[in-house]
């Protein structure tokens, strides 16, 4: 049977559980059935990293008119060997730190 491979975040709704709410069991089981749950890792994601490598392509690469598929395709390949071979890392610079401050009310501060 094939699949569709669905990546998701952690949300406690993301479970095929939550189909149930919406639809009839049976039509329920069969969407479940359907789907191949992957998650992304709780502390960092992997997924935040495709994002900014599809930010970059779209900004240095896609930021102009391509006239036909074939064109787009060379284009993007040529991009990526390039962005490949300077071996481009992301630079996190949001620390833990900066995010106790940020998001006060999501980390309690801890009294000894």
């Amino acid at each position: 049977m094939e699949q569709i491979r669905l990546v998701q975040d952690n949300l406690n709704t993301h479970t095929p559980g939550a189909l149930y709410h919406v639809l009839p069991p049976e039509e329920a089981f069969q969407f479940a059935q359907l789907f191949e749950l992957h998650h992304t890792p709780k502390k960092g994601s992997w997924l935040n990293m495709a994002e900014i490598e599809f930010a970059a392509l779209a900004k240095q690469c896609l930021d102009r008119r391509i006239p036909d598929r074939d064109k787009l395709a060379t284009e993007t390949c040529a991009w990526a060997r390039k962005r490949n071979k300077e071996d481009k890392t992301v630079n996190w610079h949001f620390t833990q730190t900066a995010a106790r401050e940020k998001l006060q009310s999501r980390y309690p501060m801890l009294t000894d």
